[in-house]
């Protein structure tokens, strides 16, 4: 266990994950905000067109 750890600790692929998932966080940041911007519009282009219909 102790050189699986070891092995473990000197390799560099770490750091490859490390950078997808700062990547990943980035990403999602952007998808959150812009769905509330296009949703908070939507939801008010859906109310127009349900009063329009009734």
């Amino acid at each position: 266990m102790k050189n699986y750890i070891q092995k473990l600790w000197g390799q560099d692929e770490g750091q490859d994950i490390a950078e997808y998932a700062v990547m990943l966080a980035v990403i999602l940041v952007i998808v959150i905000g812009t769905v509330s911007l296009i949703g908070q519009h939507a939801n008010s282009v859906f109310s127009n067109v349900a009063s329009s219909i009734q």
